[in-house]
């Protein structure tokens, strides 16, 4: 398919992917939720979508030079499977122990003290905890970005040379981790429920598939709302006034605010990644980050640029 003069159905199809594609996630997620077995059915709708996205990559990339074998498929499938997979699980069943031991613990007058609204409707409580959430997701972020201490964790993730569903996961587990602290502990504080946990992580997830794809989708004023691929390619820029830009995960509210929205009318660049050098392998990428040397040529270069502008 030609992406630089497309016909009118796949100009067409590059306005309604995204929303069609969120949509049917966030769809299929509500019939995981809500069946009685939601984690295995989560996974199902989850490697769904990924098999869905993979194929329009073939079929109509947004750069066909991504396509091409990086030889980090085998670490990027690791890390989504071992690290953040596995974090997002165990929060995921951490909240449902709290919330029950919570339930179980707590006086009958307890609720009315909480701060949550609990007398709403899921989806207004769900959108109110996005935005909470996303604040902690955006100070995280931002901080992995402007912080060497944290950069060293984070940079596994910005090393890749190409961006296509399969990278979505590929976080070190520090910094999958960071992120997960930042984000749930408000919410945690402000005694949200735990259908508001399940729904963020949903989301989150969904989210995550679409802004790494590597295909044509084009979302005009959802720009300003969400975080898009059009916005997280320009975060995965090696140009730095570039690429610390767009920290939201969902939500692109607090870029908006904090003045790290960053959205011109240039095509993103196809050349990404970072000046340092990662390890290569699942074991030796995990390690990296804690040893000299591995920090060395994880931070060369990068924050004496980072310094300069």
């Amino acid at each position: 398919m030609d992406t630089a003069n497309p016909g009118r159905l796949a100009y067409l199809l590059s306005w309604l992917l995204w929303p069609s594609l969120y949509g049917l996630g966030l769809y299929g997620c509500h019939l995981a939720l809500a069946s009685a077995h939601p984690l295995a059915w989560f996974n199902v709708v989850y490697i769904s979508l990924v098999l869905c996205i993979a194929v329009l990559e073939r079929l109509m990339p947004h750069e066909p030079q991504w396509l091409l074998d990086d030889g980090e498929t085998g670490s990027n499938l690791a890390h989504t499977l071992f690290t953040k997979g596995l974090v997002q699980i165990g929060a995921a069943l951490a909240a449902t122990v709290s919330m029950v031991t919570a339930g179980a613990l707590q006086p009958a007058t307890t609720p009315a003290l909480s701060l949550w609204p609990a007398h709403w409707p899921l989806l207004p409580q769900v959108i109110l905890g996005l935005v909470i959430a996303e604040l902690g997701l955006y100070v995280a972020h931002r901080v992995a970005h402007e912080w060497p201490a944290f950069w060293r964790f984070h940079a596994l993730h910005h090393s890749v040379t190409r961006l296509w569903v399969v990278n979505t996961g590929r976080f070190h587990i520090v910094d999958t981790c960071f992120k997960a602290v930042l984000g749930q502990i408000p919410l945690y504080l402000l005694g949200a429920p735990l259908p508001v946990f399940l729904w963020i992580s949903a989301v989150t997830a969904v989210t995550g598939l679409l802004t790494h794809c590597n295909v044509v989708m084009r979302t005009g004023m959802l720009d300003w709302v969400f975080s898009t691929p059009a916005l997280h390619r320009w975060h995965h820029s090696k140009v730095l006034p570039e690429g610390n830009r767009n920290y939201g995960e969902n939500l692109v509210l607090w870029d908006q605010l904090f003045g790290t929205y960053h959205n011109p009318p240039q095509r993103p660049p196809v050349d990404i990644g970072i000046p340092g050098k990662i390890a290569r392998g699942f074991v030796a990428q995990l390690l990296q980050p804690f040893h000299a040397e591995g920090v060395r040529q994880i931070m060369t270069k990068r924050f004496d640029v980072q310094r300069k502008n």
